[in-house]
């Protein structure tokens, strides 16, 4: 029988960025500078900005009358910042707990201790996990601290090593796999928390984390996870992006450096960007400063 040619998928055929602003005025976008258009779109992928386009369609392929390129460009760079200012508190809170989680269960089951199950709860996944850790040593084989323990110590890594190549989600799976005596000491010795808020918190901001570092939309796009709630705090939890921010706050280390490094940083942004962005898109409320701000800082 004669061979028949592979059937291709039909997609989309590609645009010129003329062809792309084209489509944009027939949705009803307004341009008012098409030589700035032009230069966003040659350097943002119009796949990306659609994204943030979507958030103004009003049907399927109609935006809301007084949708401009411009106030569409504002809030990119926007929820751009804010994702940079939200990595930079993100690393502040892993690391702290890298090291919080390390010493505490090196301390308890010794440095190689996180090779044996038993040193888990019973949920855990060890055989996944230990081709997890083959993986990190193995993607990180140039690392200087790989290196080292490789000729040294002949591949053995002790747990504050090794956390070092942890990402967020694995630090993450890390703790939601301990046993629960051992996540209630290190979250009252960390936080003064009870457990069950860490763990629940972590996995938000291992999302949260995600998101930011893949360069995703935050912009009015609630996310999949509801926070538990905050001890003594009135308003209830939601999947938005200030509830995420105030699980920020609860895990972030340093009082003073929260106030003026991020709280500081987030109220200039807000009010650089005040005539383009509506707070509630996010999930600020009207005392959202009131929030946010660390009165013991």
């Amino acid at each position: 029988m004669p061979k028949t040619e592979p059937r291709v998928p039909r997609v989309k055929s590609p645009a010129t960025v003329e062809a792309q602003i084209e489509k944009l005025k027939s949705r009803g976008c307004v341009v008012e500078d098409y030589d700035h258009a032009v230069c966003a779109l040659s350097n943002i992928n119009y796949y990306r900005l659609a994204h943030y386009f979507a958030v103004f369609l009003e049907t399927k392929n109609r935006y809301r009358e007084g949708t401009s390129f411009e106030t569409v460009m504002h809030i990119y760079d926007f929820d751009r910042m804010m994702r940079s200012l939200l990595l930079t508190a993100l690393e502040e809170v892993e690391i702290t707990m890298r090291a919080n989680i390390s010493n505490y269960h090196a301390l308890k089951y010794g440095a190689l201790g996180y090779l044996n199950e038993s040193s888990f709860d019973n949920h855990h996944n060890h055989k996944a996990f230990l081709k997890r850790i083959d993986r990190m040593i193995e993607n990180n084989t140039g690392e200087q601290l790989v290196t080292h323990h490789m000729k040294k110590y002949g591949g053995a890594f002790p747990l504050w090593v090794i956390m070092e190549l942890f990402s967020f989600g694995a630090l993450n799976t890390f703790y939601s796999d301990m046993k629960v005596e051992d996540k209630r000491a290190v979250a009252d010795a960390a936080f003064g928390l009870p457990y069950r808020c860490v763990e629940s918190w972590l996995q938000c901001l291992s999302e949260l984390r995600n998101r930011c570092a893949h360069y995703n939309r935050l912009y009015d796009d609630p996310f999949d996870i509801v926070p538990r709630q905050i001890p003594g705090l009135e308003r209830n939890m939601q999947s938005t992006l200030f509830d995420y921010v105030l699980v920020l706050k609860q895990l972030f280390p340093r009082n003073e450096i929260w106030n003026t490094s991020f709280a500081g940083r987030l109220t200039l942004l807000i009010a650089e960007y005040s005539a383009h962005i509506e707070l509630y898109r996010i999930g600020f409320p009207e005392n959202w400063q009131d929030l946010l701000v660390d009165k013991a800082g």
